[in-house]
C-alpha cells in the first residue's frame, strides 16, 4: 500500500511561495507531496476539518500524518523528504520552534515587498497538473 501524500497550502498570489512550491516540487522525487493554495476551494474544504481560519495566508501549512504544521516546523518537515542536501536543516527542529518562527515570520512578513504578488493564483502547468489539490485527486476521504 502506498504511503498517503502530504499535503503542502500555499499563498497561491504570493511570488515567494509560488517559488517555493516549484522548488520543492523538482525535488519531490518520491512524489510524496500534492500542493494547494490556500485560497483553493479543495484547499479550504479540507483545513475547515482543522483548526484553521478560513483567511489564513500567513504561512505555508502542512498536513502530514492526519496533523497540521505552519511556518518553519511544516518547512523543515518538507526538506528532510527533498532530493539533494535539503534534509540536512531537518536537525533544526530541535531549536525552540519560537526561535525558529521569529525568522519564518520576517521573512514572511516581508514577502510581497520583497518578492512581489501576483494578482490571481498560480495554474499548474500541465507537467504539474498530478501534483496540484484538486477535487478529483483530493485525498479527504481519506480523513473525512
Amino acid at each position: 500500500m502506498s504511503q498517503p501524500k502530504s499535503i503542502v497550502f500555499f499563498d497561491g498570489v504570493c511570488n515567494l511561495c509560488n517559488s517555493s512550491v516549484d522548488f520543492m516540487i523538482k525535488r519531490d522525487k518520491n512524489d510524496r507531496f500534492l500542493v494547494g493554495a490556500l485560497q483553493d476551494e479543495t484547499s479550504k474544504e479540507i483545513l475547515s476539518q482543522f483548526d484553521v481560519k478560513q483567511d489564513y495566508l500567513d504561512s505555508i501549512v502542512l498536513f502530514e500524518n492526519g496533523k497540521i504544521f505552519y511556518k518553519s516546523t511544516a518547512a523543515l518537515k518538507i526538506a528532510r523528504h527533498l532530493s539533494g542536501l535539503w534534509p540536512a536543516l531537518y536537525p533544526l527542529i530541535i531549536l525552540p520552534q519560537g526561535l525558529r518562527d521569529v525568522v519564518y515570520d520576517w521573512i514572511g512578513k516581508n514577502r510581497y515587498k520583497w518578492f512581489g504578488k501576483q494578482n490571481t493564483c498560480r495554474l499548474p502547468s500541465p507537467e504539474e497538473k498530478a501534483k496540484f489539490l484538486s477535487a478529483s485527486n483530493s485525498p479527504i476521504k481519506e480523513f473525512a
